[in-house]
């Protein structure tokens, strides 16, 4: 990727990164582990972005 990136595709790649975070354990709690896994959760090697 380039050295100096546009600022909408840096703010594009921070938001993929934020959001491929896991479930928080407070929520597996209340849902009786019902939502464990992520639904958009995003592995860096196997699946690539569409930015």
């Amino acid at each position: 990727m380039a050295r100096n990136k546009p600022l909408a595709r840096k703010l594009r790649l921070a938001r993929a990164y934020k959001s491929n975070s896991p479930v928080p354990l407070w929520v597996t709690m209340k849902t009786n582990r019902r939502f464990t896994t992520h639904p958009r959760r995003r592995h860096w090697r196997r699946v690539s972005l569409k930015l």
